[in-house]
């Protein structure tokens, strides 16, 4: 661990009350970040908080634009008026069922989550970002949005739309110190499996070579690295975390 890599910077963590998202809220703080924790569970975010050592927490839908909006607006105030760091790493994954049987409800829940909210804060984020010519924004996609998981359309395709997001906008920003990529996973043991089925599950972790699952601290590690000032030659770029079984 790099004692000290985030001291004197704010950040942003969505889906912060567990998996990744705690996690990497952890890591942050440990390090010297002023960490803002968003989440749309606020019990379960409120005691995460507490662990982490957070400054600030927020219940927001993401989903809901006007929300996002108001979120950033009191985050800033909480942590001085500035934002270093942005990690979008809440999402959810959909039932599992094959398209012709997918309902268009359950669909455009998933995109709301996993596209629009994350559309909503990486905007809402480079606004603020763009005042001070800084910022690292890491969006965490998955290896499914790459190869398409099936019995998994909708979660496969949102996050195939957050890597296209991802590359737009870290063009967009090439010009500044301003820094957006993403993260594709494979399967990492959080409370996201709760929402998948044993079948599915088990059909994830036959695609990985490497025979196991992926630890939340292993994604921890790159995230806080592509978070950092260290991170300053990749933008619109896409960080594989997959056993083995990212192919292209």
């Amino acid at each position: 661990m790099y004692s000290g890599r985030f001291e004197g910077r704010t950040a942003i963590v969505t889906g912060a009350a567990s998996g990744i998202g705690r996690d990497v809220a952890r890591r942050l703080a440990a390090e010297g970040a002023r960490v803002s924790m968003w989440d749309l569970n606020a019990s379960v975010l409120a005691a995460a908080a507490v662990e982490v050592g957070a400054a600030h927490t927020q219940a927001v839908d993401i989903a809901v634009e006007n929300a996002v909006d108001a979120a950033m607006r009191r985050s800033i105030d909480e942590l001085g008026g500035r934002l270093d760091i942005l990690v979008a790493s809440a999402g959810i994954t959909g039932p599992n069922a094959a398209v012709k049987d997918y309902s268009a409800s359950d669909w455009r829940k998933v995109f709301d989550v996993n596209v629009n909210g994350a559309f909503y804060s990486n905007r809402a984020a480079v606004r603020i970002m763009e005042k001070s010519g800084y910022g690292r924004i890491v969006n965490v996609a998955s290896v499914a949005g790459k190869e398409g998981n099936p019995n998994a359309s909708a979660y496969s395709a949102s996050k195939a739309a957050l890597i296209a997001l991802t590359k737009s906008l870290g063009k967009e920003t090439a010009a500044t110190d301003i820094r957006v990529n993403c993260i594709t996973p494979a399967a990492i043991k959080t409370p996201l499996f709760d929402q998948m089925t044993p079948q599915h599950i088990e059909f994830m972790l036959s695609k990985i070579p490497l025979g196991r699952f992926g630890a939340i601290e292993e994604a921890t590690s790159l995230v806080c690295w592509l978070a950092s000032e260290e991170c300053s030659f990749s933008t619109g770029a896409v960080f594989d975390l997959s056993g083995g079984r990212a192919t292209y």
